[in-house]
């Protein structure tokens, strides 16, 4: 397909004669169409936002008027035409474009103010099928892209934060838009058509992926040829990781709770470090469904540094904050269920970062408002841990991309691989490690006792380093807290990943741990029964593995 190319001097100001405006979000709309037909920009609209305009007393033409032909098939069709698209796309300086203007009496827009159906908005209120596909928009797109690519001489708005910036822009300049405001505008209008199809894309693919695989349950997931992301910017931020590195934050699933949907009732703005945390944090205490008991997480640097159950959230975060206090200032607090005034009285002893929960009553955040810097989030519900979908690390000039780990305990073969079973109590705790393992960087080591973690090992090169490292930790907690002996006595063991040697249980054998779960999958998995064997501890195997990086 060849191209012809034609250079044109862009003008730098171009006076606004004629909009067009055709929006689904009506919020400021006839203000704005009131406040630029006072400035005499003849107004041309379409279906309801026409009549809003009129129905507020401001002339404006439909737009069936220009095109000599009515909206047809429910409202489907009514700007795909050429007098519109023509007045979009015409490079008025070319004598042979000006020449079919006038020849086929095609009128130029100026200004074009058009949003899109809310897909989004309805893919996340949970609607399916066809209820999704027609608000899947084609005319709002075409106009989009043939504005923004023609924005020498067309300014395309598609947010209402920009009417103001409009009518300053034409007050500034006798009328007129500039080159650069039309570029911004221009720039900002394909990055809106982008997302909306990459979210378009998404659902699409998703609805295939789940037919195929009711279809045939076995069969491989298919890799799609062209994967497409988008999202929206909630916050644009100070920083990122880093004081040097340029950041924001942007929401592209709005139907999962956690961090992107969440209404922050009060505390600074988060930054990037803690928003990455707080993710972690809620992530992993959804594992913990509220029917089975109140469950807190505190993470620092995306790790858990104590995990806790409990009969109340109070029990649940003291029983998290022992594992290690120290870790613990500064860290994120996540919550299973409701904040209530006893619990946050308890927390904000502590420094922390933030605390997020499904709910919260009104004494807990009257509590935590006496924290001024102190964020407090409500999500509304857990996300679900057993929900498909995507995870995306970017890579120098690319994306690696994989399903979300969904694994969850409840559902997998559980297998008893040594001469000892677990008892009743080990196998709860077992689960209780395995859930927290799975959020713990690799390589991870958990030990846990009675429903809460006593020593966590993350992210070491060596497995053997990760368990002794948890051990030492637990041994330091309970000499700050004036324990006797390492809580690590008597607990049990989670290993995200098989040992691939014994000294890696040996080494939990040493912490005092009494069984242990595991994948397992290793060449050496005889000689790592073996060895539980011979030290009188009871393993299973999960037969999945957890790594996290």
């Amino acid at each position: 397909m060849s191209v012809t190319v034609k250079e044109i001097a862009t003008p730098d100001r171009v006076a606004l004669k004629r909009a067009l405006i055709s929006v689904s979000d009506k919020t400021g709309v006839v203000e704005f169409a009131a406040a630029l037909a006072a400035q005499g920009v003849e107004l041309v609209s379409t279906g309801g936002t026409r009549k809003a305009i009129a129905d507020a007393g401001v002339p404006v033409i439909d737009v069936s008027v220009i095109t000599g032909f009515p909206e047809i098939m429910d409202g489907r069709v009514k700007t795909l035409h050429p007098k519109v698209h023509g007045g979009l796309l015409a490079v008025r300086d070319d004598p042979e474009h000006a020449a079919a203007l006038a020849a086929h009496g095609i009128p130029t827009f100026d200004l074009v103010v058009i949003d899109l159906y809310p897909f989004e908005k309805t893919v996340a209120s949970g609607a399916v099928g066809q209820a999704v596909i027609e608000t899947i928009d084609i005319g709002g797109p075409a106009m989009i892209r043939a504005s923004a690519k023609n924005h020498a001489y067309a300014s395309i708005v598609v947010d209402p934060a920009d009417y103001a910036g409009v009518l300053a822009e034409i007050g500034a300049h006798d009328g007129a838009t500039t080159a650069a405001f039309r570029r911004r505008l221009a720039a900002k209008a394909f990055s809106r058509t982008a997302a909306y199809d990459a979210a378009i894309s998404r659902w699409m693919t998703d609805v295939v992926a789940a037919e195929a695989l009711a279809a045939n349950p076995a069969a491989e997931p298919e890799t799609p040829k062209w994967r497409a992301f988008g999202g929206e910017l909630v916050q644009a931020m100070r920083y990122g990781e880093n004081p040097h590195q340029p950041a924001a934050f942007y929401r592209s699933a709005p139907s999962r709770a956690g961090v992107a949907t969440a209404r922050q009732v009060q505390g600074k703005a988060l930054s990037y470090n803690n928003l990455n945390d707080t993710d972690a944090a809620y992530e992993l205490v959804a594992e913990f469904p509220p029917a089975a008991g109140a469950a807190v997480a505190i993470i620092k640097h995306a790790n858990p540094c104590g995990v806790g159950q409990g009969g109340s959230i109070l029990e649940a975060y003291h029983r998290a904050l022992a594992c290690d206090p120290v870790s613990a200032f500064g860290g994120i607090v996540a919550l299973n269920s409701t904040l209530d005034a006893e619990a946050a009285a308890r927390i904000v002893e502590v420094f922390t970062e933030v605390i997020i929960a499904p709910a919260a009553t009104d004494e807990a955040i009257a509590i935590v408002g006496a924290k001024k810097n102190l964020r407090l989030l409500i999500a509304g519900s857990l996300p679900d841990p057993r929900e498909q979908g995507l995870t995306v690390k970017s890579l120098a000039g690319g994306l690696l991309v994989q399903g979300r780990d969904n694994a969850v305990i409840d559902d997998l073969d559980l297998k008893v691989v040594t001469k000892r079973a677990p008892t009743a109590a080990e196998l709860a705790d077992l689960k209780f490690a395995w859930k927290v393992v799975k959020h713990v960087k690799s390589n991870a080591i958990v030990y846990a006792k009675n429903g809460a973690t006593v020593g966590i090992g993350a992210g070491q090169m060596s497995r053997v380093d990760s368990a002794r490292i948890a051990a030492w930790k637990a041994a330091d907690a309970a000499k700050a807290a004036g324990l006797d002996g390492s809580p690590t006595i008597g607990s049990v063991v989670a290993s995200d990943a098989f040992f691939p040697f014994a000294d890696g249980l040996l080494a939990a054998v040493d912490a005092g741990a009494t069984a242990v779960i595991q994948p397992g999958g290793s060449m050496r998995d005889a000689e790592v029964i073996a060895a539980a064997d011979e030290a009188g501890l009871a393993m299973i195997f999960t037969g999945v593995r957890h790594f996290r990086h």
